[in-house]
């Protein structure tokens, strides 16, 4: 097994230099209203596009797929320009390892809650996998989230440590 793939190997993140933090918080403040105009505009491009070919996309149903497509990929990457974003939670509490740990506890109580509920008629079935992302976990490492998901009874499924850990409800995987 590749040393990324063992969930022994996956420690807590480096923690970031405060001045670092600190210049992509306030690069944050700036960019994300910018950012939101940006998608908004985008979004607001595509509608009016849309209307005005409404016409062919009665009658092409690969056109209206392919123009689905391309907003998504467009509305996609203006998402991932705000990737290095930095919020308050993470410059206040980088390297509180205590802080990542009780983070981690909340989400995996809240996903083990949700999967383990009974299925409630002309409700949706409750979920049988979810992601925890690294900003919940980068302080405590992939290995902490992959221990206490299997102590509430979660598999670890394949998974890139680096952006997140991806979990199976073990409960499911046996009814099924």
């Amino acid at each position: 097994m590749p040393d990324n793939q063992d969930p022994a190997n996956w420690g807590p993140e480096p923690v970031r230099p405060r001045w670092l933090l600190t210049l992509r918080f306030v690069a944050t403040v700036v960019c994300f209203p910018v950012l939101c105009v940006v998608g908004l505009a985008t979004f607001l491009v595509f509608i009016v596009l849309a209307l005005l070919t409404e016409l062919i996309a009665m009658f092409s149903s690969g056109y209206e797929r392919g123009f689905g497509d391309v907003m998504e990929s467009a509305l996609d990457r203006v998402v991932r320009l705000g990737s290095w974003f930095v919020g308050w939670r993470q410059l206040r509490h980088e390297g509180d390892t205590a802080h990542y740990r009780a983070r981690v506890d909340k989400i995996v109580a809240h996903w083990t809650a949700l999967a383990s509920a009974p299925p409630e008629p002309d409700k949706p079935e409750p979920p049988v996998e979810c992601e925890i992302p690294l900003s919940f976990y980068r302080g405590v490492g992939g290995r902490y989230v992959v221990e206490t998901a299997t102590a509430q009874g979660w598999e670890l499924l394949p998974s890139d440590v680096r952006k997140k850990v991806r979990l199976r409800w073990a409960a499911a995987a046996e009814a099924h």
